[in-house]
C-alpha cells in the first residue's frame, strides 16, 4: 500500500539499517581514537614544543645537508622494493625490472602514507599487478606471503634489543608496558616459522601454490631486516643533524620501539604513537624538544611525504601513458584479489580508490601543488635569491605574485576535488592555475624547485587531459562546508607559519621601504586574509562540478504530455502513475523506446521501478543511462524492480537486496463466500446492515469533493508533511487524474477515502495510491474500504489489485543471505517494537494474495547501508510543488 505508515516503516527500517554503516566506522574510528588518545596522554609533551622554533630550525638547515638527507631516505625506500624482486623471482611474475620497482615504490609509500595493516599497499599491488594480467592466484599468494614476511624483521631488531644490542631503556624507563609489546614482536618470526609450515599457511595463505623454501624465506626475512635496518638508519642521519651525539644504536633503539608502538594504533604510517614514543625517547637522552620535534617533522617530510609525491607521479604517468589498459574495479575477481585473511582488516572502498588510481594520484598532486604554494609564500626565500631578485624585479611584482601565490595555492585545493572526479572544466582551469602558479613562484623570489614540481604536475595533468570527460560532479552543501573549512585551516596554518618565522635579511639591501610588507611579518596575515576572500569570491568554482541545475529538473508539463502519448503505446506497471506527480525527471533512451523516471539524492540516480518501453531495449537503455549518470559522477540505482528484469540487471553490474514483497491479488478468483473468507464477509454484512455506503468517483472531481477530502487527509497526516518520489500526496491536480473510493457513514459523511493509481497496462491491473481515514472509525473500516474496492476492481474487468508491499517479508531467510539481508530478517521478527512488520503481513493474508518480491538494485560501489539513509531522505524531502497537467 503506497501510504504514509508504510513510508514511516520504511524509515524506521533505514534508520535500523544504518547501524551497518556506523559499523564500517569503526575501522576508521578505532585508529582514530587511539591517536586522539595517544595525543591526550602526550598533550604535555607537545604543548613543551615551540612549533615556531621547530620551524625556523628546519628552514635554515645547510642545503647541501638537506640534499643529501633526501638521497638517504630514497636509498632506503628503494631497499623495500627486495620484497617484490623475491616474489617476481619465486612465483615467477612476468613483468620487468623497472615495473617491479615502480609498482613497490607506488605500492610501499601510498602504504606508508593512507595504509591501515598494510592493506592499501595490498590493494595497489593487486591493482597494478592485474594490470599486467597477473593471474589471480598468483597475486593472491604474493600479497599473503608478503603480509606475512614484514615484521620479520622488525622481530630481528627486537631481539636485538632483548640481548642489550640495541638500548632501548630510555623508552621503556618511561612506558614500561612497551617491553611486552617489544616482546610480542620478537616472538612473531619464531612464530611465523612455526606457522608457515601448518596447513592452514598452505591452504589459506599460500593458496597450495609451491611452498616456499629455505632459501625463500631467508631472502624474505633479510628483505624485511634491511628495510627496517635502513629506515632506522635514516632516522638516526636525520637525527643526528640536528642532535650531535646521537649513536646508531640509541637511534635503532627508540626506533624499533616506536615503530612497534605505532604498529599497535593500527594508523597510517603509526601516526601518533610513533611520534610521541620517539618523541619521548629523545628528549629522555638530553635533547630540547624543539630540535626532537624537528627530526620527527623531518622523517615525516623526507620518509614518508617526498617519497609518495613520487610515487604519486609515478602512478599519475603511468596511467597516462598506458590508457588502453583499463580495470574494471568492480569486478568480482579484483575484488578478490585478497583472500579472507587480509580482508579481515579490509578498509571500506579501498579498492574503489586504488580502481581510479591515476586520476586520484592526480587529484593528490594538485593538492600538493596548492600546499606547495601556500608554504612556499610562508616561507622566506634563500637571501642570496632575494638579493638577485631584488636587482631584477620590482618590489611591486613580488609583492603581487606573493599574494596570486596565495590565491592560486587555495584555489588548486579546492580544484583538487574536481581532479580526483574527472571534471573537464576543473582540469582546464587547473592546468592554467599550475603553469600561473609556477610562473608567480618564481617571480617572488626564484623559487626554481616548486616552479619546477609545478610544470611537472600541469605536464601529467595535459597527458591525461582524455581521462577528463565529466560535464560536472555533486557537491553537496555539506562537501562545500567541509572544503571551506578545509582551506580556512589551511589559511590559518599558512598565517600562524608566515607569521612565526623572522627571516634575517641584509642591511645593507636598498629596497627596505619598498618591500617591508612583503618581508615585515606582521603583516603576512594580510596575505591570508586576502587569500581567503579572493577563494570565496572564486568560490563559484564551485557551480562548475554541480550537476543539479541541469539533470535535476522536475518534469515540465510537455514531458507529461509526452509521456501521456508514451503510455499509449507502451504497458506501464505499478508504479507508473506516480510519474504524474511531477517530482521525477524522465531520461528518454534507446531514440525514446524506453522511459527511466529518476530523481537525484547526491551522488545517486535513483531510477523509479523498472524502465518502461520495449524489453529488447532495456539493457541497452540502463547502460545509455549509466554512461549519461557519468558523465556527472551519479551511479544509478533501482528502487523496487520487479524479478522479471533482475537478469538484465545483473548483466549491467548490480547486486540486489530485497526490500520485501508485494501483495497482489488475482481478482478472478476472488470471492467472498467461502470459510476462509467468513471474517471478510462478516465485516461487510456489518457496515451495510448500519447503513455505510461505498462509492467511486471518477475524473474530473467535483472540487467540493476534494474540499471534504483535503481535512481527512491533514488529520490523517498529524502535521506531518507529505512524502514524495515512491509515494503520491494530496495534491488537486493529482488526485484529479484517477478514481477516488468513497466509505460513507449513515450521516452521509465520508469517513475514509482510497485514490486509486492504474497500471497504464490496459486495465489489466490497478493499485491503492492514497488511503485515508478520519481519526475516529468503525472498527473494520480498512476491511470494509478494500473488500469493496476489490468488488469493484472485478466489476470493471480488471485482472490483478496491488494491496502494496509488505516491506522485509520473506527477506534473508536463506542461511546464505548476505549479512544485510539477515539482519533484516531479524528486524522483520523481532521488530514488533518499532513497527508491526510481521503484523502487517499477517493483515494482507487475509486477502490470500500472490507474493511478489520488489528489490533494490544498486552498483557494486555503492554502499548499501548509505543508500538506504538516501534513499529514506529521498522519500522524506521536502518536494516541490508538482506539474501535473
Amino acid at each position: 500500500m503506497k501510504s504514509l505508515r508504510e513510508d514511516l516503516q520504511r524509515t524506521k527500517i533505514a534508520k535500523l539499517f544504518s547501524v551497518l554503516y556506523r559499523h564500517k566506522l569503526l575501522h576508521i574510528m578505532i585508529p582514530a581514537a587511539v591517536i586522539v588518545f595517544l595525543y591526550w596522554e602526550g598533550k604535555n609533551e607537545f604543548q613543551r614544543i615551540n612549533w615556531v622554533g621547530t620551524l625556523h630550525i628546519l628552514h635554515h638547515m645547510n642545503p647541501a645537508t638537506v640534499l643529501f638527507l633526501i638521497g638517504v631516505s630514497l636509498i632506503a625506500i628503494a631497499s623495500i622494493s627486495t620484497y617484490d624482486f623475491v616474489l617476481r623471482r619465486h612465483f615467477h611474475i612476468p613483468i620487468s625490472l623497472w615495473d617491479t620497482f615502480r609498482y613497490a615504490w607506488i605500492a610501499n609509500t601510498s602504504n606508508a602514507v593512507i595504509g591501515f595493516s598494510g592493506i592499501a599497499g595490498a590493494a595497489f599491488r593487486t591493482f597494478l599487478y592485474r594490470k599486467r594480467n597477473i593471474p589471480k592466484q598468483t597475486i593472491t599468494a604474493s600479497i599473503a606471503f608478503l603480509s606475512t614476511i614484514t615484521i620479520t624483521g622488525l622481530s630481528v631488531l627486537s631481539w636485538a634489543g632483548i640481548f642489550g644490542i640495541l638500548p632501548l631503556q630510555s623508552v621503556i624507563r618511561i612506558h614500561p608496558w612497551t617491553l611486552y609489546a617489544v616482546w610480542a614482536s620478537a616472538l612473531y618470526l619464531p612464530g611465523y616459522v612455526l606457522l608457515q609450515r601448518t596447513s592452514f599457511y598452505a591452504k589459506f595463505l599460500n593458496r597450495n601454490l609451491p611452498r616456499m623454501n629455505a632459501a625463500t624465506i631467508a631472502a624474505s626475512v633479510c628483505a624485511s631486516l634491511l628495510e627496517w635496518v635502513c629506515a632506522g638508519i635514516c632516522f638516526w642521519l636525520i637525527g643526528s643533524c640536528l642532535l650531535p651525539g646521537l649513536s646508531l644504536t640509541e637511534a635503532l633503539g627508540i626506533y624499533t620501539v616506536s615503530v612497534i608502538t605505532g604498529l599497535i594504533t593500527l594508523a597510517p604510517g603509526g601516526i601518533g604513537g610513533f611520534d610521541l614514543t620517539a618523541l619521548l625517547g629523545l628528549q629522555q637522552l638530553g635533547y630540547p624538544p624543539d630540535k626532537t620535534a624537528a627530526v620527527l617533522v623531518l622523517f615525516r617530510l623526507m620518509y614518508y611525504l617526498l617519497p609518495w609525491m613520487i610515487a604519486l607521479i609515478l602512478a599519475a604517468s603511468d596511467f597516462a601513458m598506458d590508457r588502453d589498459r583499463t580495470i574494471d574495479p568492480d569486478d568480482e575477481d579484483f575484488e578478490n584479489g585478497l583472500n579472507s585473511w587480509q580482508r579481515v582488516w579490509h578498509f571500506p572502498n579501498q579498492f574503489r580508490l586504488v580502481g581510479e588510481l591515476g586520476v586520484w594520484s592526480l587529484g593528490k598532486l594538485v593538492f600538493a601543488s596548492g600546499f606547495v604554494l601556500l608554504l612556499s609564500a610562508a616561507m622566506p626565500g634563500l637571501l642570496y635569491r632575494l638579493h638577485l631578485t631584488e636587482e631584477l624585479l620590482s618590489a611591486p611584482l613580488m609583492r603581487l605574485s606573493h599574494q596570486l601565490s596565495v590565491v592560486i595555492g587555495l584555489l588548486l585545493i579546492v580544484l583538487s576535488w574536481g581532479i580526483s572526479h574527472r571534471v573537464k572544466r576543473a582540469y582546464q582551469l587547473t592546468l592554467f592555475l599550475l603553469c600561473a602558479g609556477a610562473l608567480f613562484t618564481f617571480t617572488k623570489a626564484f623559487d626554481i624547485e616548486e616552479a619546477i614540481f609545478l610544470l611537472i604536475v600541469a605536464l601529467l595533468l595535459w597527458i591525461s587531459r582524455d581521462r577528463f570527460y565529466r560535464i560536472a560532479a555533486n557537491f553537496s552543501r555539506e562537501k562545500a562546508a567541509l572544503w571551506g573549512l578545509l582551506t580556512l585551516v589551511l589559511a590559518y596554518v599558512y598565517d600562524l607559519i608566515a607569521t612565526g618565522i623572522h627571516p634575517a635579511f641584509p642591511r645593507s639591501s636598498t629596497s627596505d621601504t619598498h618591500v617591508s610588507w612583503f618581508i615585515n611579518p606582521k603583516q603576512t596575515g594580510l596575505v591570508a586574509i586576502t587569500g581567503i576572500v579572493t577563494t570565496w569570491l572564486l568560490i563559484s568554482l564551485i557551480l562548475l562540478l554541480r550537476p543539479n541545475r541541469f539533470v535535476n529538473n522536475q518534469s515540465s508539463e510537455q514531458e507529461q504530455h509526452k509521456l501521456r502519448l508514451f503510455l499509449e503505446h507502451n504497458q506501464g506497471n505499478l508504479l507508473t502513475h506516480l510519474l504524474f506527480t511531477g517530482d521525477k525527471n524522465f531520461f528518454w533512451a534507446s531514440n525514446e523506446r524506453v522511459l527511466l523516471p529518476y530523481s537525484i539524492i547526491r551522488n545517486k540516480l535513483v531510477v523509479l521501478g523498472d524502465p518502461i518501453g520495449e524489453k529488447e531495449s532495456i539493457s541497452e537503455a540502463i547502460q545509455e543511462c549509466q554512461r549519461f549518470a557519468d558523465l556527472y559522477d551519479l551511479s544509478v540505482v533501482f528502487y523496487q524492480v520487479s524479478p522479471d528484469y533482475l537478469p538484465i540487471y545483473h548483466e549491467n553490474g548490480y547486486r540486489f537486496f530485497k526490500l520485501g514483497e508485494e501483495a497482489l491479488i488475482s481478482l478472478e478468483a476472488f470471492t467472498l463466500s467461502g470459510k476462509r473468507n467468513t471474517n471478510l464477509r462478516t465485516v461487510k454484512n456489518r457496515f451495510e446492515r448500519e447503513g455505510f455506503r461505498f462509492e467511486v468517483s471518477k475524473p474530473p472531481h467535483d472540487i467540493e469533493l476534494l474540499g471534504k477530502l483535503r481535512p481527512i487527509s491533514q488529520k490523517w497526516l498529524h502535521g506531518k508533511k507529505e512524502k514524495g518520489f515512491s509515494l503520491g500526496w494530496f495534491e488537486e491536480t493529482y488526485m484529479q487524474l484517477s478514481p477516488i473510493a468513497l466509505l460513507i457513514d449513515p450521516e452521509d459523511e465520508i469517513i475514509a477515502f482510497a485514490s486509486l493509481a492504474p497500471s497504464y497496462d490496459d486495465n489489466s491491473s490497478i493499485s491503492v495510491d492514497l488511503m485515508r481515514h478520519l481519526p475516529k472509525t468503525p472498527n473494520g473500516t480498512m476491511d470494509q474500504l478494500f473488500v469493496c474496492l476489490l468488488e469493484w476492481a472485478k466489476a470493471e474487468g480488471y485482472q490483478s489489485f496491488n494491496l502494496g508491499m509488505a516491506p522485509l517479508s520473506s527477506v534473508g531467510e536463506a542461511q546464505a543471505a548476505i549479512r544485510e539481508e539477515k539482519l533484516a530478517h531479524i528486524v522483520f521478527k523481532h521488530g514488533g517494537y518499532w513497527y508491526g512488520f510481521k503484523g502487517l503481513r499477517k493483515y494482507k493474508e487475509k486477502f490470500f494474495p500472490d507474493w511478489e518480491p520488489r528489490y533494490l538494485a544498486y552498483p557494486r560501489s555503492v554502499s548499501l547501508p548509505i543508500l538506504l539513509v538516501e534513499l529514506v531522505r529521498l522519500i522524506a524531502r521536502r518536494r516541490k510543488k508538482g506539474r501535473v497537467t
